[in-house]
């Protein structure tokens, strides 16, 4: 018995590289090949960048995934499928792996989960370097807050503690009560408790 296949196509219309028409008639022809019972096509005509509550057709694949309609699910390539980075892309991949889906990608032999020994073996070195990218992403992050810090540049938005501290210290002094602080300065009465306290404390 052959499998069920479900094509997903995607054409951004900022691209204007490549058809929609062009992606069908040679998916259909890898699946026919391939000996596949075609049962389903779903196509967006969105950047790949956008989440699957934002792809209309790239939700309606997955939730025929979690019922089973169809057995593997073929698309041109991996960036055609998805384009939101590695560790979201591989996301998906091990989402479609749990529901006992396969995937094919046309462009990309080797993305091939015919062989389930084969299958997680990529899954499990697509997750790696998403694992690696997102630890190396994180160390760039860190080295340039720390590089702005050494600078003196301003990190994040700025406190609003140290916007009001003259302001509030200046009413300390004058006898204020809190009441009056926080009439004057516009802030909740909880906010200018925690700032008194925190002033009388330095």
């Amino acid at each position: 018995m052959s499998e069920r296949a479900a094509l997903y196509l995607r054409v951004s219309t900022s691209e204007g590289k490549q058809t929609e028409e062009n992606q069908r008639r040679e998916l259909r022809k890898f699946a026919q090949e391939e000996g596949y019972e075609l049962v389903g096509e779903y196509v967006d005509h969105e950047s790949g960048r956008k989440g699957r509550n934002e792809r209309e057709a790239f939700d309606q694949m997955f939730e025929a995934a979690e019922n089973r309609e169809f057995d593997v699910l073929v698309f041109w390539s991996l960036d055609r499928f998805s384009r939101e980075g590695i560790r979201k892309t591989i996301a998906y991949l091990q989402q479609l792996d749990s529901l006992s889906v396969g995937f094919r990608s046309y462009t990309e032999p080797y993305l091939n989960t015919d062989d389930e020994l084969v299958s997680h073996i990529l899954l499990s070195v697509l997750s790696y370097f998403a694992e690696y990218e997102a630890k190396k992403i994180s160390r760039r992050t860190k080295a340039g807050i720390e590089r702005a810090r050494e600078e003196g540049k301003q990190i994040g938005r700025p406190s609003k503690f140290n916007e009001h501290k003259g302001e509030i210290t200046k009413m300390i002094e004058e006898g204020a009560s809190k009441a009056e602080m926080s009439r004057q300065t516009d802030l909740a009465w909880s906010t200018v408790d925690r700032y008194v306290e925190r002033i009388e404390t330095e």
